[in-house]
């Protein structure tokens, strides 16, 4: 019988936010496959966790996958971790999970901490919606165009992006996107943690004039779609209905329409019919 292959989330700053269900994961497994072995020791000292640790990073990820596959294959159980968040969500963990399915070898996620999940929890923002795009490119030519390709997105953007990029991402989005409505979100659930809310114009001076440092979520609101004009969000609904949309279709073009949620739009509708 193979062993299971745990992606097991670690805090993104507070060790307080490690789960019962981590600590015992960690504790059970034959070794744990983390980026930093360094970083990751504290983490297992702290909890009182002395299973096997070995690197698995972008940069030893094909080799090490084949090695952690082997292992489970015998009968092993690994565990994955990431040096915050979740294994797989812009950090090492999609090779070894690919190829333990194509093994036939159970792959078991552990959830926690996902540091955007959490940004736009507190944001403000939509969170009927989300996209997230990663680490934007470092340099100008390619985040502008990757930005074009996004600003058309019917949702809130998310990016993870470094303290001296900052400045620079937000310039470019001003530029491509417009001054959207935005929050930079900094070192979540740390000592220092900070979220700053206003548009891009606004951020992209705060974020220039100081020094920046910690780990940063970059939000961005959707593109704001023009009403129809001269009608009521109830006709424009009929309108569709009888163009032979079927009703939840219909609510959810009606919604982006009027650049507001699906939910909003139904209680909209529901307003008016009383």
């Amino acid at each position: 019988m193979p062993g299971t292959l745990y992606l097991v989330a670690t805090p993104i700053g507070n060790l307080q936010d490690m789960t019962f269900r981590a600590v015992e994961i960690l504790k059970s497994v034959d070794v744990i496959a983390c980026e930093d072995t360094r970083h990751t020791r504290k983490l297992v000292n702290h909890f009182g966790i002395s299973t096997k640790l070995v690197s698995y990073h972008e940069h030893n990820e094909a080799e090490r996958s084949n090695e952690l596959i082997d292992k489970l294959q015998n009968g092993a159980s690994v565990a994955v971790v990431s040096d915050a968040g979740t294994p797989g969500i812009s950090d090492p963990g999609f090779q070894v999970v690919n190829r333990a399915m194509a093994a036939g070898i159970p792959v078991v996620p552990i959830p926690g901490a996902v540091a955007f999940v959490n940004a736009v929890a507190a944001s403000g923002l939509p969170s009927d919606s989300i996209f997230f795009g990663g680490f934007l490119p470092s340099k100008k030519g390619d985040r502008r165009r990757r930005l074009e390709e996004l600003a058309p997105v019917p949702a809130t953007l998310a990016f993870y992006e470094s303290p001296r990029r900052i400045s620079a991402a937000l310039a470019d989005a001003i530029a491509i996107l417009g001054d959207r409505r935005a929050v930079v979100a900094r070192e979540l659930t740390k000592i220092h943690e900070e979220i700053v809310r206003g548009r891009l114009s606004e951020l992209q001076t705060r974020f220039s004039a100081d020094a920046v440092k910690g780990e940063i979520v970059l939000l961005i609101d959707r593109v704001q779609v023009e009403a129809p004009k001269d009608v009521s969000l109830a006709e424009r609904l009929e309108e569709l209905l009888a163009d032979g949309l079927d009703r939840k279709a219909a609510l959810k073009k009606v919604a982006k329409e009027f650049g507001i949620s699906k939910s909003e739009a139904y209680r909209t509708v529901q307003a008016d019919r009383k």
